[in-house]
């Protein structure tokens, strides 16, 4: 599985930014696709998630302002996912990871796109 992340840029306290993250490949094995993101100096967090039905789980500090969706092929199977940030924070900021499980827990990282939020 190869993902392509793009979206990310400069914005101002209290924007909003929309991620997008493209799967190709074999994506029949997807599990679920994740949004990490690392702060300058941090380590690398999860920031939400999305299975291919749809469920979904948020890091606390991201739950009413982000909103993961997935993308679909005309055979239903998850080929990206989105992520729409909205009210951005400067503790926001960072260089944010698609991420897809796939068969057999396998991991996919793609290359990050850098969220900076200005105050």
């Amino acid at each position: 599985v190869q993902l392509q992340a793009s979206g990310g840029g400069l914005v101002q306290v209290g924007g909003s930014l929309r991620l997008s993250c493209k799967a190709s490949g074999n994506i029949r094995g997807i599990n679920a696709m994740y949004w990490y993101r690392e702060a300058p100096g941090k380590g690398r967090e999860r920031v939400a998630d999305i299975t291919p039905l749809g469920y979904t789980n948020y890091k606390d500090s991201v739950k009413g302002r982000f909103f993961v969706s997935g993308e679909y092929d005309d055979k239903n199977m998850m080929n990206g996912i989105f992520l729409q940030m909205n009210n951005l924070k400067p503790e926001d900021t960072g260089v944010y990871y698609c991420n897809a499980e796939g068969f057999r827990g396998l991991e996919y990282w793609g290359q990050g796109t850098l969220v900076t939020v200005s105050s």
